[in-house]
């Protein structure tokens, strides 16, 4: 694969990078990104995969526009309330970049439909807002071997982790959160709240963590969970453990 003339001035910023080059944006221009949810998290991650020229784009996503999406997921505008997130993100990332095929996908993720949804997918993002369907995304792409870029929010909170949980040293995502349930009881943005914009750093630093998947460029981050405070703006690394009892990645016997 070549470079046009065209990508080469459009993704000048990137070649230009000794950690990437045109190697690394040949390869973003080979990837196939499959984005879980089209809202907070999916918003920004979206529009930087789309600007970095991913070359193919899934989005999932069952969820309409709503009025109360607006104060985060900056994909829509009032004219979109009512619309399909998948389909009107699909449409925003053809007029940032034509360059981007771009599929959307209006269904919920299950446990039945994914395996489909990652076939041929060079890394995963999930931004979805329950762990039945996070588990069901984790689930999936380890089985498939397909780097899985995850990352949640929570009022002034974020989290985000890269999981290689086949690899012999490196976790999955159910090492990190067990085998994890959607509590009845449990609270959600709607009732705690969340600062917008603190979700947009969120989905712009899982679509970078896609391209250093995608580039390789950095340190390797899978098996670390970084941790954001918004409240007093600091960031930690957690080295996450591979656990021998997990039902995904443990040891069996």
């Amino acid at each position: 694969m070549t470079l046009s003339d065209a990508e080469l001035e459009r993704y000048a910023r990137h070649i230009v990078l000794r950690d990437i080059g045109g190697a690394g944006q040949i390869a973003i221009c080979a990837a196939k990104v499959l984005m879980i949810g089209a809202g907070g998290i999916g918003s920004p991650a979206i529009q930087y995969l789309a600007a970095a020229g991913v070359g193919t784009l899934t989005i999932v996503d069952d969820d309409l526009v709503s009025l109360s999406n607006l104060q985060r997921q900056t994909l829509f505008t009032e004219a979109d309330i009512g619309r399909p997130k998948a389909s009107i993100a699909a449409a925003r990332v053809r007029a940032l970049n034509p360059g981007v095929s771009v599929e959307a996908v209006i269904a919920r993720v299950t446990a039945e439909n994914i395996a489909a949804l990652l076939n041929g997918v060079s890394v995963v993002i999930d931004g979805s807002d329950n762990f039945a369907t996070r588990l069901a995304v984790a689930d999936a792409a380890y089985a498939a071997r397909v780097p899985l870029v995850s990352a949640a929010i929570g009022q002034f909170h974020g989290q985000l982790g890269t999981f290689r949980g086949w690899e012999a040293d490196k976790p999955c995502y159910r090492c990190f959160v067990g085998d994890a349930h959607d509590a009845e009881d449990c609270d959600t943005c709607v009732d705690l709240g969340v600062l917008g914009a603190m979700v947009g750093m969120m989905g712009s630093m899982a679509a970078m963590e896609a391209i250093r998947v995608i580039t390789g460029f950095g340190s390797d981050q899978a098996g670390k969970l970084q941790v954001i405070d918004g409240l007093d703006l600091t960031m930690r690394a957690i080295r996450l453990p591979k656990d021998p009892a997990c039902s995904t990645c443990g040891a069996k016997t």
